[in-house]
């Protein structure tokens, strides 16, 4: 491509100087040499020019092709490999190999990438609190027992083997989307359907704005159904979507606010009892994350902390109606050292670091025996900055805001031991 344009220069030169830069000046009789040298130039110089297109065609669609195999490449990568089912064997002398492989891997597999080697994980320890930007650690340590995987288990409930690649649905437009959350209704009700998808922009003082999305499709080119105004300002990064309600914190409080979709209007408020707010126990990256609200097979929970706790993560199962704390636990799971965290299946999972491109998912707790243990699930923020991770139990899918961007994981369930 250089030569070509070098060549068209040199050519473009050499006509200004035989014609002195006007095809009219050219005389006739004994010039007429001069002109049949001038229409050679310039016959060769459109020859050039038609190369020249011809070769940025080339180069386009090279690009376009590059481009989709980088997407199929990425889809691949993200596709949980399928195992080979192992052969029938006595009951007493089974042994879920396929998931220690597995696990193994995983394990091993992080042990480069981790960012402190200690058996011991200062998220288990209370000693002086850190605040806002903190970067959360992760520990390197085996898990005490083992998960038997079930290849397919897409409906049922289990502990989480693996977390896909990250796939990127959109980019936020402005400065305002730095955070955020979006969020998917996993039993949607009337008047929108269960492939609605819905987005706050999280940025600002004021945050009240809900955009509606008919499909996936329809919200990565940005084009919203609905816009509603909330009656009453977001705070930080906490909302969900459970039943056809927004569910969401209200700005400097503790007060949990249900937003019919349907009405448009609040239909329920309640203080979470006892719960920091505004800055008093946030996750690692800060963002006034102090109640993060979710939603998994067995209903609507609140991850948050108390000055009882003493800043360890507290777990509450809310009453989707009435928000009325059904049933607590606390956890030794500090919260201002964790970046982040989701239920699957009724336990607690935490992420290590907001930023690390590639970092785990280090902490399971579980509300049924009430046992937390260390975990190392790789799990990658894309674009360094992650700020939302939530669960979305009808896709099986981690919904999550990296630094303007809004992308979902897919996950792999295991079949818990005893199952």
């Amino acid at each position: 491509m250089d030569a070509l344009r070098s060549r068209l220069t040199l050519l473009e030169a050499l006509v200004s100087r035989l014609v002195g830069g006007d095809v009219g000046a050219v005389a006739p009789g004994p010039d007429a040499g001069l002109r049949e040298a001038y229409a050679q130039a310039m016959g060769e110089k459109t020859q050039l020019q038609r190369d020249k297109e011809h070769l940025d065609r080339q180069v386009q669609d090279l690009r376009r092709r590059v481009e989709e195999q980088r997407q199929e490449t990425e889809r691949l990568l993200a596709r949980p490999c399928q195992q080979p089912q192992p052969p029938s064997v006595p009951l007493q002398d089974q042994r879920p190999a396929s998931g220690s492989k597995i696990l193994s891997h995983l394990l091993s597999g992080t042990r480069g990438q981790s960012e402190t080697g200690g058996v011991r994980d200062p998220a288990w320890q209370f000693g002086s609190p850190g605040y806002q930007e903190l970067k959360a650690e992760v520990t390197e340590v085996p898990a005490p027992r083992q998960i038997q995987e079930s290849s397919q288990n897409s409906t049922g409930c289990g502990e989480l083997v693996s977390i896909g690649e990250p796939e990127s649905h959109r980019k936020a437009d402005s400065i305002a989307g730095k955070y955020g959350v979006w969020m998917q209704d996993p039993e949607a009700v009337a008047p929108y359907g269960p492939r609605m998808q819905w987005r706050i922009d999280t940025v600002g003082t004021e945050v009240r704005q809900l955009f509606g999305y008919e499909d996936m499709e329809q919200m990565s080119r940005g084009f919203p159904t609905k816009v509603l105004l909330l009656p009453e300002p977001v705070e930080s990064t906490g909302a969900t979507m459970y039943r056809g309600s927004l569910y969401y914190q209200r700005r400097r409080s503790r007060t949990l606010l249900r937003y019919d979709l349907a009405t448009e209007s609040i239909a329920a408020r309640r203080d979470l009892p006892h719960a920091g707010f505004h800055g008093q126990h946030p996750y690692s990256w800060g963002g006034y994350t102090d109640i993060d609200l979710g939603v998994d097979e067995q209903g609507l929970w609140a991850i948050y902390s108390t000055s009882k706790a003493k800043g360890a993560i507290v777990v509450a199962q809310l009453d989707p109606n009435s928000l009325e704390v059904k049933k607590s636990w606390e956890t030794n799971i500090r919260k201002n050292m964790v970046a982040n965290a989701f239920m699957i299946c009724g336990r607690l999972y935490t992420v290590a670091s907001y930023t690390s491109p590639n970092t785990t998912v280090n902490y399971v707790f579980d509300t049924a025996t009430r046992e937390s243990r260390s975990i190392a699930l790789p799990f990658r923020n894309r674009y360094r900055y992650n700020s939302m991770v939530d669960y979305n139990p009808a896709s099986k899918r981690l919904y999550a805001w990296d630094n303007f961007h809004m992308v979902t994981y897919s996950v792999r369930l295991g079949k818990p031991d005893g199952n």
